[in-house]
């Protein structure tokens, strides 16, 4: 009886150009370089950008690394299947649970609730930009908090670029953990590190980062004068901020950080304020002063509450038990890979988990939120609809940039780079925040820089001896410092009537805010690698 032949699996090749790690990385870097250049030079459009980079990196997959070319394509449909589910998923319901919001009218009850707890135009900022901008991040993220902001604030009488300025910085320690979780989630699957394990060093990194925002915010649009009147109000807020995004990505949910943060910073206030009063400045244009009664006060506010709830529940034994077993694990077909090392990727299996993603959890709450809103069905409808036009082209940017980090990280051509840049030994993760606020820089999105960066990280680390957790997390907290000078931020915040043409001033005036906060980040990370920080994320 006749043998069958096996097909042998792919090893991944670390040094596939004359043998030469060196060469190697430098043609494995081309998608990215490619990438990044079409982004910042050319200014394509991001999925472009994105679709031209995977294509790159499928030629040199296929012609290079001498993969197969089925299981290059594979590799790159497993990569989209996920941008589409959980990623998209988790952002498309948050973004519909806010424009339930919008529709029903309760978001300028919000806003104006936010507005009445102080008419001091300093508080009035942090309350706006940064505890407002936390809500929208943790359910809208992709500049929604930056641009809704920035309107509300110029609406309270502050400059358009004050204003601008304010809403940009305040988005920026609160991406990595915004959208209910979703650049983590990116993070952890390209890097095989657990959620679990990643959310508290994020945390441990950024909060720190939180405690000194408001301050800043408060020097943005009040000056030195500013900070020495309303100093006591910004730094209760900011230690209760950071605190509460500290404890509950590392001992709740990641998902609900901003959420609680938000609330956190938001009940400091209002007790400090009871008992302490700014020295006012006069206002140049009084906020809103509508009325709302309690109840649309609470009815604002249910949505986000409705969100909290269920994801607790969903955490609690018996019924995290029952939902357990809809989670669906795969081997991701087309794909039979091995690394240089022997070991099958973990990206080979795709694991499919409808009624536990993230997404289902804010839908479930939206689901709740029409009734409690009082919106019609046809109306939410129209809303969904409405989402799924208004992040079309996120899904066709956040899809391909998966598609291109699976190719790469499958390919091999990620541990290629990794094994180069292991060569800088423990002073590479001086490097890690680095790449981090590159990509954010460029692509505007902290989850399409952990698509980008993430395995890369892990591979580096490893070989430098370094931990891998504390490096991605040190992409994810660096992305976070690029987040105010991101082109895509800059270009969303001009749109903003006032502000049409000003986003090089902009640029020039939060640049240097930016590379000193990603210094101080590569110094905290570089840290928390040796025995003097270690501590921190154990």
């Amino acid at each position: 009886m006749p043998e069958v032949a096996v097909a042998a699996a792919y090893l991944q090749p670390i040094a596939p150009v004359g043998g030469s790690v060196a060469w190697s990385a430098l043609v494995a870097v081309l998608p990215l370089l490619s990438m990044l250049v079409l982004l910042a030079v050319f200014r394509v459009k991001s999925h472009a950008a994105a679709a031209a980079a995977l294509v790159v990196a499928l030629v040199l997959a296929v012609v290079v690394y001498e993969m197969p070319p089925l299981s290059a394509v594979s590799a790159g449909l497993e990569g989209a299947a996920f941008g589409v589910f959980p990623i998209m998923w988790t952002v498309l319901g948050a973004v519909w649970v806010y424009r339930l919001t919008v529709e029903s009218g309760h978001f300028d009850v919000l806003t104006r609730a936010f507005a009445r707890v102080s008419p001091d135009p300093r508080i009035l900022t942090i309350v706006i930009a940064f505890l407002f901008g936390a809500l929208l991040e943790a359910v809208a993220g992709f500049g929604t908090p930056i641009v809704v902001s920035t309107v509300v604030l110029i609406g309270a009488g502050l400059p358009p670029v004050r204003a601008a300025a304010a809403a940009l910085l305040a988005n920026s320690v609160v991406t990595p953990l915004g959208v209910m979780g979703t650049p983590i989630l990116t993070m952890s699957k390209v890097s095989e590190i657990p959620v679990e394990e990643i959310g508290p060093v994020v945390a441990r990194q950024v909060c720190l980062l939180a405690v000194f925002v408001p301050l800043l915010l408060v020097a943005v649009v009040g000056g030195a004068r500013g900070v020495r009147q309303v100093w006591p109000a910004a730094l209760v807020v900011g230690v209760a901020f950071g605190s509460a995004q500290f404890l509950c990505a590392s001992y709740l949910a990641v998902g609900l950080s901003n959420i609680a943060a938000a609330a956190a910073g938001l009940l400091a206030l209002l007790v400090l304020l009871r008992v302490w009063t700014p020295q006012s400045v006069a206002a140049r244009r009084a906020p809103e002063r509508a009325y709302d009664t309690p109840r649309h006060t609470v009815e604002a506010f249910a949505p986000y509450a409705l969100i909290v709830v269920v994801f607790l529940l969903t955490r609690t034994g018996p019924i995290e038990a029952v939902l357990a077993h809809t989670t669906v694990p795969f081997s991701w077909p087309g794909l039979d890979v091995r690394t240089a090392s022997g070991d099958v990727p973990a990206a080979e299996t795709f694991t499919f988990n409808p009624l536990t993603a993230p997404g289902t959890l804010v839908f479930a709450a939206g689901l709740v939120s029409i009734a409690v809103l009082r919106v019609q069905v046809g109306d939410a409808a129209r809303c969904l609809a409405a989402a799924v036009v208004q992040l079309r082209w996120s899904f066709a940017t956040v899809t391909a940039v998966l598609a291109l980090a699976y190719v790469m990280n499958l390919s091999g051509q990620t541990a290629t780079i990794g094994q180069f840049l292991a060569g800088a030994g423990a002073a590479f993760a001086l490097l890690s925040p680095l790449l981090g606020w590159l990509g954010v820089v460029v692509t505007g999105s902290n989850t399409a820089s952990n698509a980008m960066f993430g395995n890369l990280q892990v591979s580096a680390a490893q070989q430098a001896g370094s931990n891998p957790t504390v490096l991605v997390a040190g992409n994810m907290a660096g992305g976070s410092a690029g987040t105010p000078i991101a082109l895509q931020n800059l270009a969303l915040v001009s749109s903003v009537k006032g502000l049409a043409g000003r986003d090089g001033l902009l640029l020039r005036r939060l640049w240097p805010i930016s590379l000193a906060a990603v210094a101080l980040l590569a110094v905290l990370v570089w840290l928390q690698t040796t025995d003097v920080l270690s501590w921190m994320v154990v």
